[in-house]
């Protein structure tokens, strides 16, 4: 049950409706998720979703690895309704659903590709540590440049600003559904990511220049 009461797009200011018009008239197409507290500070949401919808739909990275990196964020804070709308998300992108199982459940994911290596690995040990190995950045910078790393820190931090918002206010999952992701013990919510491993044979990143 939620903490606050939602926004409700019965009842709206015009601030609120100007920013509730550019949500559902762009690439999310609906209100969801953390929208529905921060409408209730209209121009924050504003702010808010013109944010994310750079770092979900207009980054450089593919959108597989993309949204790999948002589900190990979901699933370091057991962010249910962020794990369910981006798990979706991650399939159609082509994350293998070995991958995605894995994550799921807490166990090393198998990559059979170094790029999705090293994305799980900069996000993991970004949640974890708020750092990154020397070699996973330099493979990444290397691979997707300077615009890449800096939009694949920027997707581990806002995403990681979703998850907060959604626990903390207990924004509900839509229609019922059932928590998708296990509870774990510990601190609430947060759950100690094994470190990957790389498939015998997966093919090496090639490098291109940084920029």
């Amino acid at each position: 049950m939620p903490r606050i009461p939602l926004f409700d797009p019965e009842v709206m200011t015009p601030e609120q409706e100007r920013v509730y018009r550019q949500i559902v008239d762009g690439p999310r197409a609906r209100l969801v998720g953390p929208l529905r507290a921060s409408l209730h500070r209209p121009d924050l949401a504003d702010r808010w979703q013109r944010f994310g919808e750079i770092l979900r739909y207009d980054t450089s990275l593919p959108d597989r690895l993309n949204e790999l990196a948002i589900l190990v964020v979901a699933r370091r804070w057991t962010a249910q309704l962020e794990w369910s709308i981006h798990v979706r998300a991650a399939l159609d992108a082509g994350l293998a659903p070995d991958v995605v199982d894995a994550l799921r459940d807490g166990v090393a994911p198998v990559f059979a590709d170094q790029d999705a290596y090293d994305v799980y690995e900069f996000a993991r040990t970004l949640q974890e540590t708020g750092d990154v190995a020397d070699e996973v950045y330099h493979r990444i910078w290397r691979r997707w440049g300077t615009v890449g790393i800096v939009e694949l820190s920027s997707v581990v931090g806002y995403y990681t600003l979703v998850a907060m918002t959604l626990n903390v206010h207990r924004i509900p999952l839509p229609g019922g559904e059932a928590p998708p992701l296990p509870t774990v013990d510990g601190p609430p919510g947060l759950l100690t990511l094994p470190e990957a491993e790389l498939a015998a044979g997966a093919p090496r990143a090639a490098a291109r220049t940084a920029g």
